[in-house]
């Protein structure tokens, strides 16, 4: 089980505050920065973040969220171009916090050295984005289409799939798994599926939170 974390999230808009919801569900500490202050208020009255207005892109506000306690920061504004000056003052002030950053399909390229991970507003859920920030078992390797994801990520000890070949259990429709254990190889029916080994999966928006389910547990 995941032990709790503190988390920043930058932008309380629809992406920002599904992903604090979730995040707080699952008993993580959550500071989410807003730069509306009208907006701050509602986001406030959901309790489930200590919220910070202001510009998340400004160190003074960044000192405010104390992100050197913190364990990741979600840069989810609608703009991608604030999510990555975030990113980027996140790892000048912490630069082993762990990021991730809301973007727009072909813009990803501009991310390769400053965020951990990236994420397409519509093409992953929140539950999805959750599991990015919360541990580093899960880590998006590639996301050029709204309703497709190519995942890297390690199956849990407790995972219902753990020691079944691919052959032996039921992926929803619309997922993949591409690689062997540490893509040493193409995946093929007779792969088993370890405990503490990383593979590759494509997924399609609507299952993804049921694929990380059964490598998560």
């Amino acid at each position: 089980m995941t032990h709790t974390k503190r988390i920043v999230v930058a932008g309380g808009g629809r992406v920002g505050l599904r992903t604090a919801r979730e995040l707080a569900d699952r008993g993580h500490e959550i500071v989410l920065i807003e730069k509306e202050a009208d907006r701050t208020d509602e986001v406030a009255a959901e309790h489930v973040a200590m919220v910070l207005q202001g510009d998340a892109t400004a160190p003074s506000i960044l000192e405010q969220a104390e992100l050197e306690r913190a364990d990741a920061v979600a840069a989810l504004t609608d703009e991608p171009g604030t999510n990555l000056a975030v990113c980027l003052e996140a790892k000048r002030i912490a630069p082993d916090v762990r990021t991730l950053a809301r973007t727009d399909t072909g813009t990803e390229d501009e991310y390769d050295e400053i965020a951990d991970a990236t994420i397409l507003p519509h093409e992953l859920s929140a539950a999805t984005a959750a599991d990015i920030l919360s541990s580093d078992e899960v880590r998006t390797l590639a996301s050029d289409h709204h309703d497709l994801g190519v995942l890297e990520i390690e199956v849990a000890a407790d995972a219902p799939i753990v020691g079944h070949t691919l052959d032996e259990i039921s992926l929803p429709r619309g997922s993949l798994v591409v690689s062997d254990r540490d893509r040493t190889r193409v995946a093929r029916p007779d792969t088993e599926l370890e405990a503490g080994e990383r593979y590759v999966v494509a997924v399609e928006s609507a299952v993804a939170d049921e694929v990380l389910s059964l490598f998560r547990g």
